[in-house]
């Protein structure tokens, strides 16, 4: 039998109900309740940056392709889809999908009101699928028409500001020389609760932009790419600027829209700080725990030496005693921390203002090897702390340890 493991057993069983107990007791809620929040901070983290980029890539592919151009405008200059360009999209092995898109600005018109637009007209290789959850009310526009559609997606802000509803029809008027107007039929509202997309996209048929700018079929405002790995995002812009020619430019959709990859690359550094602070109160908390454990078995190590155990021994008994201690909190803050978010990954129950926080509830992604990562982050430096109160032992005399009262 391993000598050091019974008798740090037998301390763990005869300190139930003893004041070294309780503490224990504190130490396993401490290294639980911090492992806990640990958990639930990086799942929302998780949840918060996916449910952002979820909704900025249903409006912007991951890279854009697009004519070079020193313009700032929203509309584009046009680009030809050929059969090479698309030959060489086909073939990256990066690429998923792509579609083409072009934007145009315009003014929606009614009795009373005027607003200012962008419409982005896409075609039949739109997710429509993923783009169904912002939908709001009614549906996306049917973009099969033999010549164009004159259905249209408008958000709610722009929806509530004019007054309209699904079925009802708006003029609008294209922004260029001499002026051109439509009348559009409203099929669906959608809601991203982001600022940039909600206060002025709206979405159509990309054969109305078209025909607007007078374009053949083969011509298009851009290409937005969507890649299987967006770890691998800069890779794939270099291959593609390189590939294609000289007068296309490839935008990365983190430099179209830095303002908000940047806010959420500032949110890494909040779940930074409280991981230490959660660990150094954890680790100190093992810690005092352990120097009171020792001055509790004082007299014990005091025998255990005079009966010729050395300190290696000694420190391994109340080092397996701390380990227990922390195995139990893990245990305990893997059960709180998955339980508390899967209860909101199903049932939504922490609702959150849309207006303020982007989404009407508080997002959970769980991933596994961060929750593995965390546990084996939390017992290895916890269990590096171990080392410094245990370090006393070997100062401790037998004489006056069994003396000591």
């Amino acid at each position: 039998m391993n000598l050091p493991f019974f008798i740090s057993k037998r301390i763990a069983k005869e300190a139930s109900g003893s004041f070294s107990g309780i503490i224990n007791r504190i130490a396993v809620v401490s290294i639980g309740v911090g492992l806990a929040v640990l958990i639930l901070a990086f799942m929302v983290l998780y949840g918060f940056k996916k449910e952002i980029k979820d909704k900025i890539y249903s409006f912007s592919g991951h890279l854009i392709i697009s004519k070079y151009t020193l313009s700032t405008s929203f509309e584009e200059s046009s680009i030809t889809v050929d059969d090479s360009l698309i030959r060489s999209l086909n073939t990256y092995p990066l690429i998923s999908r792509f579609q083409p898109y072009a934007m145009k600005a315009a003014l929606l018109k009614t009795e009373e009101e005027v607003q200012g637009v962008i419409i982005k007209g896409v075609d039949e290789s739109f997710d429509t699928t993923g783009f169904q959850k912002h939908m709001v009310k009614g549906r996306f526009p049917n973009l099969s028409a033999e010549k164009y559609s004159t259905e249209v997606a408008m958000s709610k802000r722009v929806s509530n500001y004019l007054e309209l509803g699904i079925g009802d029809e708006v003029l609008i008027y294209f922004v260029q020389n001499p002026p051109r107007f439509r009348r559009l039929q409203i099929t669906g509202i959608y809601e991203t609760g982001l600022e940039e997309f909600d206060e002025k996209i709206i979405l159509g048929d990309l054969d109305l932009i078209r025909r607007i700018n007078n374009w053949p079929d083969s011509l298009a405002g851009g290409i937005e790419v969507f890649l299987n790995d967006t770890d691998r995002l800069e890779e794939a812009a270099d291959h593609l600027f390189h590939a294609l020619d000289i007068d296309l430019y490839v935008d990365k959709v983190t430099d179209r829209y830095i303002q908000i990859f940047d806010w959420l690359n500032l949110l890494n550094r909040n779940v930074v700080v409280l991981l230490t602070i959660i660990l150094f109160v954890s680790g100190t908390s093992i810690i005092s725990i352990l120097l009171i454990l020792i001055m509790e078995r004082t007299q014990m190590i005091g025998v255990l030496k005079s009966l010729g155990s050395p300190n290696k021994l000694i420190r391994q008994i109340f080092i397996l005693n701390g380990i227990q201690l922390i195995l139990r909190g893990l245990f305990w803050g893997n059960v709180i921390g998955l339980g508390l978010g899967l209860l909101q990954y199903y049932y939504k129950i922490i609702p959150l203002d849309a207006a303020n926080y982007y989404m009407s509830h508080v997002p959970i992604q769980i991933d596994i090897q961060t929750i593995i990562g965390l546990n084996m982050l939390v017992l290895t430096l916890i269990g590096v702390t171990l080392l410094i109160p245990v370090a006393i032992i070997s100062r401790i005399r037998p004489l006056k340890a069994i003396r000591f009262d």
